[in-house]
């Protein structure tokens, strides 16, 4: 059964980071491009990173680039979100999701097709 677990979220003062851990179980995540998304309440859904299953490209949506960073450690089975510099707007659910698209930019805009996502993990930005 293919499963994905997100950890590492938490209450944090605006400035302060994060990281974010995305374990699968089940299946390689080597084989699937990952996407980062997050929904903050009475907001849609948003692709915050993703990063290719084929060449490792990543793509950032504006809100967050330069500030986050996304990796894989394939012998943990494992994608991170590396949150720096947090603001209290990045407040939200955030949720992995594996996909078997390759384009990580259609993946974070438009959403990711046919994919397993995990059950999210809280991220809370305030003072």
């Amino acid at each position: 059964q293919v499963q994905l677990e997100e950890s590492g979220g938490g209450l944090v003062q605006p400035g302060g980071s994060l990281r974010l851990s995305c374990a699968a179980s089940g299946f390689g995540l080597d084989y699937y491009s990952i996407g980062w998304f997050r929904q903050a309440p009475g907001k849609e859904r948003e692709g915050v990173s993703c990063i290719s299953k084929t060449d490792g490209s990543t793509f950032y949506a504006d809100s967050v680039r330069g500030r986050f960073t996304i990796s894989r450690d394939s012998a943990k089975n494992t994608v991170y979100l590396q949150m720096n510099s947090l603001k209290p707007e990045d407040t939200a659910v955030y949720y992995c999701a594996a996909a078997a698209m390759a384009s990580v930019q259609p993946m974070c805009v438009l959403g990711p097709t046919f994919a397993s996502w995990g059950q999210g993990t809280q991220v809370t930005v305030s003072s």
